[in-house]
């Protein structure tokens, strides 16, 4: 059986990081896109880091993920490396509600972009991954149009019950 090659990777610094970017890895399960998921530090294992981006093209993989808390380098050292479209997801640290690892991450200097979603948000990245995929795969862009169409019914529907019930009804109070 032919392996399917790795479109995306999802790079996390810590462990304590899987949590939040499993999302990502939900999305990815949702629409039928190979991935990733690896636990490689900025700052702890620079060298690893370095290993699997560098060769990340080479190996077929389109988009990468990078989640990570605190000083947050992880996204900004994976565009460093490589040409491939880099989505950094700060994760919420111990302090300062995880302002520390938006500005970390959203920081870049020029010649270094990295794609920046909100605090703690890789459903966000893992969207933006697969609409950037889709640019190039009918499949995809087919499935992003119907998942779209569906959370506008679902909106659709909601607004329908908040105007028949109003807003006690519809909070439960």
């Amino acid at each position: 059986m032919k392996k399917i090659k790795t479109q995306v990777k999802i790079l996390m610094g810590s462990d304590s990081d899987l949590e939040v970017m499993s999302d990502a890895a939900k999305v990815f399960e949702d629409f039928g896109v190979a991935h990733e998921i690896i636990v490689a530090s900025a700052h702890r294992s620079p060298e690893f880091v370095h290993k699997h981006i560098s060769n990340a093209k080479t190996q077929g993989v389109q988009v990468i993920i990078a989640g990570a808390g605190g000083a947050a380098h992880l996204a900004g050292v994976c565009a460093s490396l490589t040409t491939l479209p880099v989505i950094g997801v700060p994760v919420k640290a111990k302090t300062l509600d995880g302002l520390d690892s938006l500005l970390s991450t959203v920081g870049m200097p020029p010649g270094v972009p990295v794609a920046t979603v909100g605090i703690n948000s890789s459903k966000n990245a893992g969207l933006l991954a697969v609409q950037i995929l889709a640019l190039s795969d009918v499949i995809l862009s087919k499935k992003m149009i119907e998942y779209k169409k569906k959370m506008a019914i679902e909106i659709e529907n909601k607004a329908e019950k908040l105007s028949k019930l109003g807003y006690k009804k519809y909070l439960g109070q």
